[in-house]
């Protein structure tokens, strides 16, 4: 495939991701990874143009993808960008079909993430040492993951302006800059007034100063910082799973599907487009009890 040509569809496919399907940057990024690896497998296979691209050659392509051991989840969400893709050019009227119908994406099993149960997620919240300058920070951070179940991306981004304590709920800008109203808990808005306390005497750089969570040098933290201090703080807690700041939300919801919570509400809560992505919780109580069942029952 022509570099120039390439380089046009992805730059507009790029804009209708963004700007047509709301997709986050990361989506976005992922996205244009796995199609600009079938470009360059269709121009070695010397397919010159997307009109020429047949279902045949897509089928040769997952074979290759398969044959690489490339996992299956991989596979899917590859499908899934290329589906995309030649949706966009249908769309666009540069196709006239797309070569996508007798595409199927691999079979996976339903990931289940790991959970912290109750006394875990406490004991992980314990062991910030608040006489250290970044103690009341890094506690509020977790309060605030777990009691709203937030990404990483949401916490990082949380802005001063979006905490509306006094009437129990916090606003969160999710994927695609939807918005949603979240509630928050006692626990979490104690945390983050006891770390507002402190942050006033940050010197903090100029255009941050809404941003909720600051490092010491006053600019926001990086999800990378906020993955560290996690772990660091589940190994300081003794807890040997492997866990990053999504665990507080798996978690949260967990919890909350546990304690009877109607799915419809964590689905909001959790701000997930569908209710299908929100009912994997429900499969992990499943999973709970059928372990405690089959650890208990008499007959094994």
């Amino acid at each position: 495939m022509a570099q120039d040509n390439f380089t046009d569809i992805l730059a507009d496919y790029r804009s209708w991701l963004r700007f047509e399907r709301s997709m986050s940057p990361n989506t976005i990024e992922s996205y244009s990874r796995d199609v600009k690896e079938l470009f360059c497998w269709l121009r070695e296979e010397g397919v010159g143009k997307p009109e020429d691209v047949t279902g045949n050659d897509l089928c040769r392509w997952v074979g290759v993808m398969a044959e690489r051991d490339i996992s299956k989840r991989s596979q899917a969400r590859a499908i899934s960008s290329v589906k995309s893709l030649f949706d966009f050019l249908d769309k666009e009227g540069r196709i006239s079909k797309s070569p996508c119908d007798a595409l199927d994406s691999p079979k996976i099993q339903r990931y289940l993430p790991v959970v912290l149960s109750v006394d875990e997620v406490g004991a992980v919240i314990n062991s910030v040492d608040l006489s250290k300058p970044e103690g009341h920070r890094n506690k509020a951070m977790l309060e605030m993951l777990y009691s709203c179940g937030l990404r990483v991306s949401e916490l990082i981004n949380l802005k001063i302006s979006d905490l509306f304590f006094d009437d129990g709920f916090i606003r969160v800008k999710g994927k695609g800059s939807k918005q949603r109203l979240v509630p928050v808990g006692e626990y979490a808005v104690s945390a983050v007034n006891l770390y507002l306390d402190q942050r006033r005497t940050l010197l903090v750089e100029k255009g941050y100063e809404d941003f909720l969570f600051l490092n010491r040098r006053g600019r926001p933290l990086t999800r990378q910082m906020v993955f560290k201090i996690v772990t660091d703080h589940a190994a300081k807690a003794g807890i040997d799973k492997a866990i990053s700041p999504h665990t507080f939300r798996h978690s949260f919801a967990t919890h909350l599907v546990e304690n009877g919570a109607d799915l419809r509400v964590v689905q909001q809560m959790l701000g997930h487009e569908s209710i299908l992505t929100t009912e994997i919780y429900t499969h992990i109580d499943t999973a709970k009890w059928q372990e405690s069942i089959l650890k208990y029952h008499p007959v094994r």
